[in-house]
């Protein structure tokens, strides 16, 4: 037996398929118990079918029209056009009863995307590498979003069934055997869910209710509608999917896309009752449970307490940081790179997280952000690469195809000797030769070529020509952006992957870089010669960017050296002779 209830507030008549039968739907107010927590629950249709279980494939019928998928569909086998799947989330077997996640301020995450992370690109097969994962001393796992999204494989941020994983990946039982597995072996784990938009493909909630506003856009369509008519159930809609994958996956925590794209003008804004509902939940399973935005807007209000006007998140990522790593380390200053490219820029975000906290910003033209002052450098993520910064280049050409390698040690060492939370990008701890590129599998033709051309309009800030990107929807370019994992047993490969073993070892080994303190920070640089020492306690990081040796001034300590790049750094008379494009990792006596 089973009670279908759906929130269907603009159609007169909905009917649910199951099983090739059709069976009527009652209009009515919901009743305590149900998915709906509005005082009224008007919009809900019901039924109650004795002969319905678990297994079943289903649809509603909307005026006659469908069957389409349910909204909070768990499973979708057959895809976003197909009919959904009953499924009991009560049925797995868990076995990580005594599992307690590690905290940011201790932690190591390491993004992935499952469908090219391994060669199946499937959740069980991930599991297989997660030894990998603990020898190279990660403590977090952050999946790339695996909602059901259009076609086979995708980045998965134009989910449209968000409660369901995404079927090439394997059914919701995997993703759950997955979790297990990584708690099983002390991996704390987060997923990437996102709140700002739906995909265009197979988005059915309109047919449904008034989820979208055309009160604002975004550059990926119509607003979600979190504070107009009959917002109530939306905003439901959106809590329930994050509390469901905390709850019945296990999940220990969720990084929020593009949050500056949730717009909600509420005296409560979603963002600060999602937390509060995270809070409550985290409480009644007593488990700690974790809330990380991204977001372009440099407002450290995300993560002020509530009593102050804050949302009270956990951490959020830093572009800034990473911005001005990439730029040092390339040379690269077009589209919003232009902003930075210099170790002023570097040094202050060592010490503030944001380069722009209220200064002009040249690419926005105007004043941008506000200031870090109060907060932990725990609070903030660091970072060389990411999905976005890889992909979103016209071929996915990653840090190691861009840097020479003493530069891409620099970058590791200045990212796990920094004082946020350090996070690396799949393939990134062996400097993968494997490019990670954008890449869709919509099977509409009219969306695959706005898919290519809005990708080439993207990239014309950059220079980069449409002749020389790659075809997004080309099976090819899915296919070589799969890890090579052979290659982590050849040189330099191996060599990259001892680099950043030692790394993580040494942030955990010297308490100096547990201290998330960034007032703490302290910075001196030559721009023109081009090097930086930054000193964290008794710890200072020694960079030379140039391509030339030459001699950097240590302060008037005594040191010794805990970590280099080279073998060829020289010390004398408090003095340090640095091979070009090398780092070492000093300790004052």
């Amino acid at each position: 037996m089973h009670t279908f209830r759906v929130w269907a507030p603009l159609p007169k008549k909905v009917e649910v398929q199951v099983n090739g039968k059709i069976f009527p739907m009652t209009h009515g107010v919901e009743t305590a118990g149900s998915p709906s927590r509005s005082p009224q629950g008007e919009g809900w249709w019901t039924v109650e079918i004795p002969s319905a279980k678990t297994g079943d494939d289903y649809g509603f019928i909307l005026d006659g029209e469908g069957p389409f998928p349910d909204p909070r569909s768990a499973s979708q086998p057959d895809g976003i056009h197909k009919l959904s799947r009953l499924v009991d989330q009560d049925l797995f077997s868990w076995t990580d009863k005594n599992f307690q996640a590690t905290p940011l301020s201790a932690a190591v995450i390491y993004e992935l995307h499952l469908g090219t992370f391994t060669p199946a690109g499937t959740f069980l097969a991930a599991i297989e590498k997660l030894d990998h994962l603990v020898a190279l001393g990660v403590t977090h796992v952050e999946l790339m979003p695996v909602a059901e999204f259009s076609g086979d494989h995708g980045w998965g941020y134009d989910g449209v069934d968000l409660f369901a994983p995404h079927h090439a990946y394997g059914t919701p039982d995997d993703l759950k055997k997955m979790v297990d597995a990584c708690h099983e072996r002390g991996l704390t784990v987060i997923l990437d869910v996102v709140y700002n938009h739906l995909g265009p493909s197979g988005n059915y909630l309109a047919k449904f209710g008034p989820y979208f506003t055309k009160k604002y856009a975004s550059p990926w369509g119509e607003g979600i509608n979190f504070d107009g008519a009959d917002s109530n159930e939306v905003r439901r809609f959106f809590f329930d999917n994050a509390l469901m994958w905390l709850r019945d996956f296990h999940f220990d925590g969720l990084r929020l896309d593009a949050v500056h794209g949730i717009l909600d003008t509420s005296a409560i804004h979603f963002l600060e009752q999602l937390k509060v509902e995270v809070e409550q939940l985290s409480t009644q399973l007593s488990r700690d449970l974790v809330l990380i935005p991204e977001s372009d807007l440099n407002d450290p209000r995300l993560l002020w307490p509530r009593e102050y006007g804050g949302f009270q998140l956990d951490a959020q990522w830093s572009d800034d940081f990473h911005h001005t790593l990439h730029t040092i380390l390339t040379g690269e200053y077009s589209g919003y790179y232009s902003d930075y490219g210099k170790l002023e820029h570097l040094a202050k975000a060592l010490r503030h997280a944001f380069v722009y906290d209220g200064n002009f910003s040249v690419h926005r033209r105007r004043n941008h952000g506000r200031s870090t002052e109060g907060l932990s450098g725990h609070r903030f993520l660091g970072y060389l690469q990411n999905h976005d910064q890889i992909g979103n280049r016209a071929i996915g050409e990653r840090s190691s195809q861009l840097m020479s390698l003493g530069k891409l040690k620099i970058g590791a060492a200045l990212v796990f000797t920094s004082p946020f939370v350090p996070m690396i990008f799949q393939g990134e701890e062996w400097g993968a030769s494997t490019p990670f590129c954008f890449f869709t599998d919509h099977r509409e033709p009219a969306l695959a070529k706005a898919v290519r051309e809005g990708r080439c309009q993207e990239f014309a800030a950059f220079g980069w020509k449409p002749e020389d990107t790659a075809d997004p929807q080309a099976r090819e370019t899915f296919e070589k952006s799969k890890l090579n994992w052979p290659e982590i047993a050849r040189e330099p490969h191996r060599k990259m992957f001892a680099w950043h073993q030692k790394l993580i070892q040494l942030r955990r080994a010297e308490p100096a870089l547990h201290d998330g303190r960034m007032d703490a920070v302290k910075t001196h640089f030559d721009e023109a010669a081009r090097w930086l020492v930054m000193q964290r306690g008794d710890i200072s990081v020694v960079c030379n960017f140039a391509d030339r040796e030459q001699k950097i001034s240590l302060p008037p300590k005594k040191f010794r050296s805990l970590l280099a790049s080279t073998t060829d750094v020289k010390f004398s008379d408090g003095d340090a002779m640095l091979p070009p494009e090398s780092v070492v990792i000093l300790k004052s006596e």
